[in-house]
C-alpha cells in the first residue's frame, strides 16, 4: 500500500470539479493523501514553433525543479499539446522512480477527432493517464496485460481500453516497491 503523498498542480484553467475527479481517482488507486494545487509557467518557453506543440521533456524538468519535493510525488496537469522528440506527441510523461510526471488531456478530447464532447469520458482517460504517470514515479514500467493502466497508450482509444487501475502484478510491484523504499534510511 503506497503511503506517499501526491500532488497534482494544475497548470491552466481546468474545471475545479475536474481536478477533484482526478483527485478522487488517484486517491483511491494509490492509498494517499492528493493535494490539488495551481502552477503558472510561461509556456511559450517551451513551445516549438516548426511543430507547433510544446516539449514535453523539457516541461517536465522545469515542473521537477521548480514544483516538486522530496516529500510527494508530483504530476503537472496541462491542456497543451506536448511532444517528446522521437515521438509525434505524447499523452504524459513521467520520471521512472522519480518525483515527478505531466500529463495533458489536449489529445484526450473527443473533439480533437471529430467526435460530439463526452466530458464523462474525458475525465475517465485523463484519471488513467495521470495514474499511469504516477505509476512511472513509484519505479512501475509498462505493463503488457491489456486492460491495465501501466499497459503503453498510443491513441486515445488504447486509453479506453484499459481499466483506471494496476493489474495484480502491477499493484504487487508497487507494494514491493514501495516497502523497500520506506526501509531505505533517509539521507541528511
Amino acid at each position: 500500500m503506497v503511503q506517499q503523498n501526491i500532488t497534482l498542480i494544475s497548470f491552466g484553467y481546468f474545471e475545479e470539479s475536474f481536478l477533484k475527479e482526478i483527485a478522487a481517482a488517484v486517491k483511491k488507486e494509490y492509498s494517499s493523501v492528493v493535494r490539488i494545487k495551481e502552477g503558472h509557467l510561461d509556456l511559450s518557453e517551451f513551445f516549438d514553433p516548426t511543430r507547433r506543440q510544446y516539449n514535453g521533456t523539457r516541461l517536465l524538468k522545469e515542473v521537477d525543479q521548480l514544483f516538486s519535493t522530496d516529500e510527494a510525488k508530483t504530476i503537472g496537469l496541462f491542456s497543451v499539446d506536448l511532444f517528446i522528440p522521437i515521438l509525434t506527441y505524447i499523452f504524459g510523461q513521467a520520471m521512472l522512480s522519480g518525483r515527478t510526471g505531466i500529463a495533458s488531456h489536449y489529445r484526450l478530447n473527443n473533439e480533437r477527432y471529430g467526435m460530439a464532447a463526452d466530458t464523462a469520458l474525458l475525465i475517465r482517460r485523463f484519471e488513467k493517464e495521470v495514474i499511469h504517470e504516477l505509476g512511472h514515479t513509484f519505479g512501475l514500467v509498462h505493463c503488457h496485460t491489456p486492460a491495465c493502466v501501466m499497459r503503453s497508450s498510443t491513441y486515445a482509444e488504447d486509453i479506453d481500453q484499459k481499466e483506471t487501475g494496476l493489474c495484480r502484478n502491477c499493484q504487487l510491484t508497487l507494494d514491493t516497491l514501495t516497502d523497500i523504499e520506506s526501509i531505505k534510511p533517509k539521507q541528511t
